[in-house]
């Protein structure tokens, strides 16, 4: 419920289908890198992404969990 209530969630979710950067996902989606970064860390706190590696400052990789993905694929029908 939590990621269908919000536009830019669901966007983001759908562009998550392979580990990407904020601006990857930035430039794909035309959202702005610092909500693209809100949205993750959001989603991080929730169990919905995780990052890969977390101790970089910049070029952080962000996937879905195992769960979520099935939520994915619903969303892209």
């Amino acid at each position: 419920g939590w990621i269908l209530r919000g536009k830019q969630r669901r966007i983001i979710l759908k562009s998550l289908d392979k580990p990407k950067t904020p601006t990857l996902i930035k430039e794909e989606t035309r959202i702005k890198v610092s909500n693209v970064s809100d949205v993750l860390r959001a989603m991080e706190k929730v169990g919905i992404v995780q990052c890969l590696n977390p101790k970089v400052k910049m070029g952080r990789l962000y996937q879905l969990t195992i769960n979520v993905e099935k939520i994915r694929k619903q969303l892209s029908n």
